[in-house]
């Protein structure tokens, strides 16, 4: 696999998540499906901030994802903590009290420091 394609999958999981955060601000009722599943439906004001902030760092990661496969970046090792937040994300959802957030986010966050990692081992040019 090409670590533009490792940087394309990457940026799809992602974008996912981002949008489940971003309805989660705006108010969609998945509060089971996040933050260890704590709150059926609406998160309250204090979750969503931290459901917006989330979208916003997890936005900063695309970029830093697709400049290192594209060998653009300034700081290609900037991408390795992206890598390191997503092992971080696996331990998290691999841990949650919530069957259903561990069920669908646990493959997402695999997935997306699997192709992170692959495009952070690329050799730099």
């Amino acid at each position: 696999m090409t670590h533009t394609a490792s940087a394309n999958i990457f940026s799809v999981c992602t974008g996912g998540v981002v949008a489940f955060q971003l309805a989660l601000t705006a108010g969609a009722p998945w509060g089971a499906l996040t933050q260890g599943g704590r709150v059926a439906g609406v998160l309250p004001v204090g979750a969503r901030a931290v459901a917006l902030l989330s979208a916003v760092v997890l936005s900063f990661f695309i970029v830093v994802v697709r400049a290192r496969a594209a060998r653009t970046a300034r700081f290609p090792r900037v991408v390795w903590v992206v890598v390191a937040y997503c092992a971080l994300g696996i331990i998290a959802n691999a841990a949650t009290p919530s069957p259903a957030e561990r069920a669908l986010w646990l493959p997402v966050v695999s997935l997306m420091c699997l192709t992170s990692w692959h495009v952070a081992r690329q050799p730099r040019s």
